[in-house]
């Protein structure tokens, strides 16, 4: 069935950064994906996650640093990264900020997250 979305819900996260879901748990009750945009300040950080989905992001504007097992990848405008369920990342932006769009499978939640305290 086709089903069109007319807007997002903003979804209030600590820190500045802005999240626009268009389809995902909130915006559509819809479980099995999400996707949505995010605008991140200068200088943002979160705290380091072990999500239980997997995460493919596009970024728009900006840079997007993902500290992994690995070491740290920087992805810049036009580019893209994804992790898998499981890995252990942490995400943070450049001094210009940061637009990027997410697409979660399953679709993000807070308790699958895992977000270190």
């Amino acid at each position: 069935m086709v089903r069109k979305i007319d807007s997002a819900t903003r979804i209030p996260v600590p820190g500045g950064k802005v999240i626009d879901e268009y389809v995902g748990r909130v915006n559509s009750s819809d479980d099995r994906v999400s996707i949505a945009h995010m605008t991140a300040p200068p200088g943002w950080d979160e705290p380091a996650q072990t999500p239980e989905f997997a995460e493919y992001t596009l970024v728009l504007r900006g840079t997007v640093i993902v500290e992994h097992d690995e070491g740290t990848t920087e992805v810049g405008a036009g580019q893209a990264f994804t992790c898998e369920p499981g890995e252990k990342i942490r995400y943070s932006c450049g001094p210009e900020g940061a637009e990027y769009v997410a697409v979660c499978l399953p679709a993000f939640s807070p308790e699958t997250v895992n977000r270190a305290e």
